[in-house]
Formats: structure tokens, sequence, C-alpha cells
């Protein structure tokens, strides 16, 4: 499964960035760069899916590609997919990630959720002193007030509970093996978790393709919490836990002051801060934010003459399109880039 990830990445980025733009993205790196490539390169589904991936992990497998001859490096330290592994892409499955929405805060679902069920189990069994499943102090503080909240020493939080986990397991268009990982993972009064090598020596795969296929379920089911209204209880436990601003910290206040009216050569002055930083917060913003307008930065003829050169030259690059197209400057590219053709 990380090599079909891997494959699909480097597809979209196929000799337009080094290998090291697909390391950012799963980290999830919030730079500038990074972030555009989200956008420019529609790749928002594996943003920040493995954040303490190693780069050791990560080199390990470009080397694989190699001997495979699915992908060769250049000297600029630009790569390019060999026909074997256009190939291979071509021939991977569609998958149901999210981490763009996500970032890592499904991790944060199943710890609040599995602490919820062991608490409720050992309930169950009349048994008040348990060692908790998570040693995270935020989450056992939210579990303990969730509980509290719904009366759970009643008996009926159980059944609620379950009834919607299991309406929404057999909801979500994944396989039964897929979503079993969930299951495995939770730990009850005399019902212990698999651990990560345990469930991978079963499903024989690796430990990181086991994880990955987890944070794919979690993700499809977090999706399917948030767009009904019928898990109140699930829902409850993913508050607060799907990323709504998409922007930077950075970003968000530079777009503050955009949007009250402020030049790009006032904000610079007002923050303090270089003008291609601020102008990076300009091509964030034309990224997330819908109703943002280019038109202050470029004219519409002129984004139209950009896009045309891409076409015919098949490149995003802005080394080439800034001398296919004459007179833009790379911050208008950038732009023009990021908010996508009309």
């Amino acid at each position: 499964m990380f090599q079909q990830i891997l494959l699909q990445i480097f597809q979209k980025l196929n000799n337009e960035r080094t290998v090291s733009a697909a390391y950012h993205l799963l980290r999830g790196k919030r730079s500038g760069q990074t972030i555009q490539d989200v956008g420019l390169f529609q790749l928002h589904a594996y943003f920040g899916l493995l954040p303490k991936m190693t780069r050791a992990t990560f080199d390990a497998e470009v080397h694989t590609f190699m001997q495979y001859s699915w992908l060769e490096i250049q000297e600029s330290g630009h790569y390019y997919l060999k026909k074997l592994g256009l190939q291979r892409a071509e021939q991977t499955p569609d998958f149901l990630f999210d981490g763009w929405h996500y970032r890592g805060n499904e991790h944060v679902f199943f710890a609040r959720l599995s602490l919820i069920i062991q608490s409720l189990s050992y309930q169950r069994a009349g048994i008040r002193s348990f060692s908790p499943i998570s040693k995270d102090p935020q989450v056992q503080a939210w579990v303990r007030a969730f509980l509290l909240d719904h009366s759970f020493q009643s008996g009926q939080l159980q059944q609620q509970l379950f009834d919607e986990c299991e309406k929404v397991l057999a909801t979500i268009q994944l396989s039964n093996a897929n979503k079993q990982l969930v299951l495995y993972r939770l730990s009850g009064h005399g019902i212990p978790g698999w651990t990560w090598q345990q469930l991978a020596s079963e499903r024989k795969e690796t430990v990181l393709d086991s994880q990955l296929a987890f944070i794919e379920v979690l993700h499809t089911l977090l999706n399917e919490v948030y767009t009904t209204n019928t898990y109140p209880l699930l829902g409850k436990i993913a508050e607060g836990l799907r990323v709504k601003a998409l922007l930077t910290d950075s970003a968000q206040q530079t777009a503050h002051l955009y949007e009250q009216g402020y030049s790009l050569a006032q904000i610079v002055q007002m923050r303090r801060l270089k003008q291609s930083t601020i102008e990076d917060h300009l091509v964030e913003m034309a990224m997330n934010e819908p109703n943002f307008s280019i038109g202050a930065f470029v004219s519409y003829t002129d984004a139209e003459k950009v896009w045309q050169a891409s076409k015919q030259l098949q490149t995003k690059k802005l080394k080439a399109l800034h001398e296919a197209v004459e007179g833009m400057s790379y911050f208008q590219l950038r732009l023009i880039l990021a908010k996508g053709e009309v």
C-alpha cells in the first residue's frame, strides 16, 4: 500500500519536483512550497498521512523503486518515472484518504473512542480501576467529561455507541478485512487489543501498510460521521478534529489584513516580514479560499496565456512558464497556478 501511495504521488509530481517533495507532503510540512504543491497537483488526500515517517524509511523505498527500474533521479535532483513505473502507477487503486482535513487528528478520535469503549467494558464488569489504553492526559480528561455528560452508569450508552459503530462500519465502502483493523485495535475487560506487529503478521504485510489501511478506515469513517446527522455519539467524539482553518497561522494574519483592504506593500510594512513571505501567504489564500480573487494582481487574459503555455509545454514548472510567457513575475505565475484554471 505504501508503494502504491508513493507511485501515485510520484506520478502527479513527475519531472516537476525532487523526491523530497513527496517526503515533505507525507510528513505534512507546512511550508509555502509544500502547501502550494498540495493544491497545484491535487495531493490533498496524502498531506500529513505519516508525520513521524523517517527519512531513512522514505529513502529506502525510493531506492527500491530505482532497483525495480520504476524511477530515475536526475543530476538536478529532480526525478522522473520510467515506463515501468508509470505502468505500475496506472494500476494502483483509488484510495479514500483525507489527510488535508485531518492531519493526524484521526488518531485523537480513535484514542477517545477506544478509551470510552474500554471504560464502558470495565464498568459493565463492575471494575472501577484499570490501566487506561491512552496515557494522554488530554484524552483522559475529554473521555471522563464525555462519560459523565452521557450518564454512562445507566447502561444505555453502551448499546447506543455499539449501534452507531456497527452502522457506520456497515456503511463505509471499504473491505471487511480493513474495517476489522479498528475492532482488533480496541481493548476491553479481558480482551487486549492487538499490536501492530500481530496485525501485520496476521495480514501478511508490513506494519506500515497495516497502519495506512487503518488510517484510511478512520478517514472514511470520520467523513461519513461529519456529512450525516445519524451518529450523535460518534459526532461528539469527532468534535473539533476536522481541520477548518486550512491556512497556516501566519497566512491567516495576512488574510485578515488583506480582507480589511490593505495592499501587499502595506501588509509587508505592517507585519515586518519579507515581501516573498507575504506573497507565499497570498498564494495560500488563492489555493484555499474559493472567494479569493487574483484579479488585483493579474488579468484574466494573462492567466489564460499561462494556462495555454502550461498545456502546450505540459509543465507547471515556474521557470519554463516564466520563459514562455513574457512580462509575468514568478509571484503572478504562482497565483495563477494556485487558483487553478477557470
